[in-house]
């Protein structure tokens, strides 16, 4: 996992309120996904590593999303045994709206909420992230003019609360997440297709990437000699004891290059995960691809979703290729050169390898709770769809029982008790287990790591956070005051002492997402009698202050305790002038 941001203050620091606290800072590392846990109906989410978190949205016959369904009207089955259901949320468009205003706050409101000192007006804040990748390791030049139409309208949809990235899997376009239309659409125009390997001048033989996996991977030997014959005929009668060996050679070079596009195309999403993986709020990838052939490359596929599905990161897929009616003759844009005697068993081989090239796609929009969008020209209207945060989603969470550390895939199928309607169920169709045994300590850190990346509040705990920003010759403070309500916070009782341990995470974001600095303090809690009344009476405050530029920052901030392992979370903004 990699780091978020610089390494901390080395310096250590004591807090006071009549008591004396130990505080030491940590480094804060990034998470790669959020097991949340909602109370039902409400907007507050706890978060749980021990819980398998499933985003549900259903949908109607006109693809309209459902809203108003219950806790009892779903049926969740882990490996087919029905699971109980033990924490559900809906968000809905109001609730984010809400959870946006809430955050934009300007004045001194309730304990429960966001206070913000030196902001004259709201604040538009990123609350989801969009990263567009293009495939262009595999798009032709006649797809990628296709799409970027239709991508450029789909930016007119962004609200001010969206940040779109476009990145391509040749890396050869990379464009942060922002929310300058200008900046995403002068990413789109430099979107061309990366000089393939196959085109230009014929091969002879004929040896597709897909004939070359039947030769190679799969020894059939109707493939075999296709391309044998049309040896014969391209080469003006070669030496018959050497056609086999030529046949072989280019297959393993054909199969090594396609390989090789497929592991750059691997790696690459693989980037775009992480980037995404690091920005706190909802977070989507929409892959625009014609899709690709796996030839035996699934761990490199199941990596992928793994790493989606632990990030809490949805893939949609749409393929470029708009309505798929494959052609029966040549595509002129590369040439195969195939012979007269093979022309038959090529356009097989070329139907059935564009056929399977959707796969892929289907894998990973199916397995990670994702859309796949294909066999259509209305590719504005699957951008769209793609795009745009449905109106209603549920969240669904469950505890797996006697699950054993081995890494294992465990199938998901989410059904409606009654569904008379035959609704349509949008939801990832599996997971995998844990490969260790996480203890009390590690599985404290993930949750708190995993808190800070979402902009989900939680309750557990009383949590006033106010921020503002001093101005002086010496430069810009922010500073972010808090007052962590102790009334029900568990203590356990050591030699008279009232004992608990906090740990407080405080990171900050920049108007894109982008992590700017934060702090992460352990606060051990020793307490006379006394002292104990006090805390549980005021709360503990706590003041923290970090250099800053002028700019627009979020500010996320999450406590836990240990000994009742009890959350809050909280987030603000701030617009430094």
């Amino acid at each position: 996992m990699r780091k978020f941001g610089d390494p901390y203050r080395n310096s250590h620091k004591k807090l006071t309120l009549a008591l004396v606290v130990c505080v030491a800072l940590a480094t804060f590392s990034s998470v790669m996904h959020v097991f949340g846990q909602t109370q039902e109906g409400a907007p507050t989410v706890r978060v749980r590593v021990n819980l398998v978190q499933v985003r549900v949205v259903v949908r109607d016959q006109h693809d309209r999303t459902v809203s108003g369904l219950k806790r009892e009207d779903f049926l969740l089955y882990d490996q087919s045994k029905l699971q109980t259901i033990s924490n559900f949320g809906v968000e809905t468009t109001s609730s984010r709206r809400e959870n946006a205003a809430t955050v934009a706050k300007t004045k001194d409101q309730a304990e429960t909420k966001v206070a913000v000192r030196g902001a004259e007006a709201e604040i538009s804040m990123p609350e989801r992230f969009v990263a567009l990748v293009y495939d262009d390791v595999h798009m032709t030049l006649a797809e990628a003019g296709l799409i970027r139409g239709a991508a450029e309208k789909f930016l007119e949809t962004m609200t001010p609360r969206d940040r779109v990235g476009v990145y391509t899997t040749s890396a050869q376009v990379l464009q942060d997440f922002t929310s300058d239309k200008d900046k995403l659409k002068k990413a789109m125009s430099g979107i061309l297709p990366k000089t393939a390997i196959n085109t230009g001048l014929a091969d002879c033989p004929n040896v597709t990437y897909y004939m070359a996996d039947l030769i190679q991977n799969k020894n059939d030997r109707q493939a075999l000699e296709i391309a044998e014959k049309d040896a014969f005929q391209c080469m003006h009668n070669p030496d018959p004891r050497r056609v086999e060996g030529i046949v072989r050679t280019l297959a393993r070079q054909k199969l090594a290059a396609g390989n090789a596009d497929n592991q750059m195309t691997y790696r690459h999403l693989e980037d775009v995960l992480d980037r995404l993986a690091g920005r706190p709020g909802d977070r989507v990838l929409i892959m625009v691809s014609p899709g690709f052939l796996l030839t035996g490359m699934y761990t490199d596929e199941t990596g992928i979703i793994d790493r989606a599905n632990q990030a809490n990161i949805v893939i949609d897929t749409l393929d470029a290729r708009g309505l798929f009616t494959p052609e029966t003759g040549e595509d002129l844009s590369r040439p195969t050169g195939a012979s007269i005697q093979g022309m038959g068993y090529d356009t097989s081989y070329r139907m059935a390898a564009l056929s399977h090239a959707t796969d892929v796609l289907h894998d990973f929009a199916s397995a990670t709770g994702g859309i796949y969008f294909g066999n259509s020209n209305d590719l504005e209207g699957g951008m769209k769809l793609l795009g745009e945060a449905p109106e209603t989603a549920y969240i669904l969470a469950f505890s797996p029982q006697n699950q054993k550390p081995d890494g294992s895939f465990h199938s998901l199928k989410v059904a409606l008790a009654n569904d008379k309607n035959h609704y349509s169920i949008q939801a990832r169709n599996g997971y995998y287990a844990q490969k260790t045994i996480k203890g009390a300590e590690e599985r404290a850190n993930q949750e708190i790591e995993e808190a800070s990346l979402s902009q989900k509040e939680i309750g557990d705990l009383p949590l006033q956070m106010q921020i503002q920003y001093d101005k002086t010759s010496q430069g810009t403070t922010l500073s972010v005051a808090s007052n962590i309500g102790m009334s029900d916070v568990h203590f356990k009782t050591v030699d008279g002492k009232k004992v608990d341990s906090l740990t407080l995470a405080t990171v900050i974001f920049d108007e894109n997402g982008a992590y700017v600095t934060g702090e992460k303090k352990a606060i051990d809690l020793n307490l006379s009698q006394e002292n104990y009344e006090q805390i549980r009476k005021f709360g503990l405050p706590i003041s923290l202050s970090f250099p800053a530029k002028p700019g627009r920052y979020l500010v996320r901030q999450v406590v836990r305790d240990s000994e009742g392992e009890q959350m809050a979370a909280r987030t603000g903004s701030i617009e430094i002038p």
